[in-house]
């Protein structure tokens, strides 16, 4: 028999096996842009080390598809967000206290880029970008941060080394990710003494799906892939509560071009 109790915050399940009880501490993720790429990556990670995983996407058919590929791994919610919206977020994370009663970790990996010099650069596309990478994240961690307080957890944005180098044609793109370095630090700075870690992760090249590249086993061997964003992610969160990761830099170990 199975009994689902609420305390301290945390969900356990109780499971009496041979006059036994078995108690154990289920953790909950939120990945934003979760359907495939990086956040997919990092969902499957999390579900093969027992978290509940919810992932959002901009359309509810994407949404149902990634999760139909890792509902083997594990319990996971398909959700259809948009991370330009607030009331969009909101809605996705009560979804997610509606359905497992708190939120451990929040992963802000809803992301887009692309790339012009100044004088040919779209104002549509600089609103995008901005509006995706710098105010999306804001708008996720706004509306998750008090169900992060209540269980001590992690937010976790996902940068780019873009968020440190600037480049060519890449006004943007920079723009947006040095924007998302620095306010990640700074929601550190604010969040750390209620036992809240939070970190930015800043990738290299990595074998995705953005900026509308399709990923080749072969020709994008060398770079990083999502698994291992996904690896990064679960070792983060293992770490002892008394140790903050707070900026992480991870690289291509051979880089090509």
């Amino acid at each position: 028999m199975l009994h689902k109790i609420k305390l301290k915050l945390n969900i356990f399940v109780l499971e009496r096996v041979h006059h036994k009880i078995i108690i154990m501490n289920i953790k909950v993720a939120l990945v934003t842009g979760g359907s495939k790429g990086i956040g997919f990556g990092i969902a499957e990670s999390l579900l093969k080390n027992g978290y509940k995983v919810a992932i959002t996407s901009r359309t509810i058919d994407s949404a149902n598809a990634a999760a139909a590929k890792l509902v083997e791994f594990g319990d996971v919610l398909a959700i259809e967000a948009d991370v330009k919206n607030f009331e969009s977020q909101q809605g996705a994370v009560n979804l997610v206290i509606e359905k497992w009663g708190q939120l451990d970790a929040l992963i802000a990996n809803a992301g887009v880029g692309s790339f012009a010099p100044i004088d040919e650069l779209n104002v549509d596309d600089w609103h995008n970008i901005i509006d995706t990478n710098l105010t999306g994240v804001f708008y996720s961690i706004k509306a998750s941060v008090e169900q992060i307080k209540k269980t001590k957890g992690s937010i976790f944005t996902i940068s780019s080394l873009a968020g440190t180098n600037f480049f060519a044609g890449g006004a943007a793109y920079n723009a947006s990710k040095f924007g998302l370095t620095g306010f990640t630090q700074s929601v550190m700075l604010d969040l750390r003494k209620y036992g809240v870690k939070v970190s930015t992760i800043m990738p290299g090249s990595v074998a995705s799906h953005f900026n509308d590249h399709d990923p080749n086993a072969e020709s994008d061997a060398w770079k990083i892939q999502p698994e291992d964003m996904g690896k990064l992610i679960v070792d983060l969160l293992a770490m002892p509560a008394r140790t903050l990761p707070s900026k992480i830099e991870i690289r291509p170990t051979t880089p090509k071009g």
